[in-house]
């Protein structure tokens, strides 16, 4: 079900240019939102705001072409966009990559482009954010991590690595921020048909879900103030028994 109330108005996206990004700033902009949306590629960021303005109206979308791993542009930018909305209620970073690897590859290249996506572009644009929403006392900060964060997968070392990373730099947000009135919200996604995930074999990909189902039950976990949502529920008992399994039993599963 896709929520048509929500306690925000105005809201910031990064990584809002494909995915589960973009279907949260579409969602948001129905239920009465206005949306700022960061990204890399500029022409889809130009197309998905003509988009939504042209069902909301002009100005419901405001882009900003950026790339993440430009740390050094964020706390201009960030102040550039509260200024343009006229306020900030939301933040949600949903930029991530998930590079291929072969079984016996190991690219340092690949890796060092995950940990820039997944965790540094994550920690500067975060810290802008409960900076900004601990002084206030309000706001909601969301971080879009993956159930492949709750152990070393043999497939992915570094991509499990930086959404473990994340998990855990969220949760300490959450455990600083929110006396002050700040939710801060984990979500842990499985499969989800996205670009990130077209180069899988996704009929292989147990219980893939739509990205636009996927940003309707992030938005229904934040609007309830959710720590920890998996996306969708069932994923929480799955990963809870994965995460009993012994470590000298998991290094013998090709998961």
């Amino acid at each position: 079900m896709i929520l048509t109330v929500l306690p925000w108005k105005r809201a910031l996206i990064i990584g809002a240019s494909s995915g589960i990004g973009e279907e949260l700033a579409r969602q948001l902009a129905r239920a009465g939102c206005h949306v700022a949306l960061a990204a890399r590629r500029a022409d889809e960021l130009a197309r998905i705001a003509a988009s939504i303005d042209a069902e909301h109206g002009e100005g419901t979308a405001l882009t900003y072409p950026h790339d993440v791993r430009e740390t050094e542009e964020i706390p201009a930018l960030f102040q550039k966009i509260a200024h343009d909305l006229g306020g900030l209620d939301l933040v949600v970073y949903a930029a991530g990559v998930l590079p291929i690897l072969q079984p016996d590859e190991y690219d340092f290249t690949k890796d060092r482009q995950t940990i820039e996506v997944n965790v540094l572009g994550a920690v500067a644009w975060l810290n802008e954010a409960a900076e900004r929403f601990g002084r206030a006392g309000a706001g909601t900060l969301v971080g879009i991590s993956s159930v492949a964060g709750d152990r070393g997968r043999c497939g992915m070392p570094v991509y499990a690595a930086s959404k473990t990373f994340l998990d855990t730099y969220l949760e300490a947000l959450r455990n600083r921020i929110a006396q002050k009135g700040v939710a801060v919200v984990t979500v842990k996604p499985g499969p989800v048909a996205t670009q990130m995930t077209v180069e899988m074999d996704q009929k292989k990909l147990p219980f893939l879900i739509t990205a636009e189902k996927a940003a309707s039950l992030t938005l229904e976990a934040a609007a309830r103030g959710r720590s920890v949502a998996y996306v969708p529920g069932l994923w929480r008992p799955i990963m809870m028994t994965i995460k009993s399994i012994p470590s000298f039993l998991f290094r013998r599963l090709n998961f």
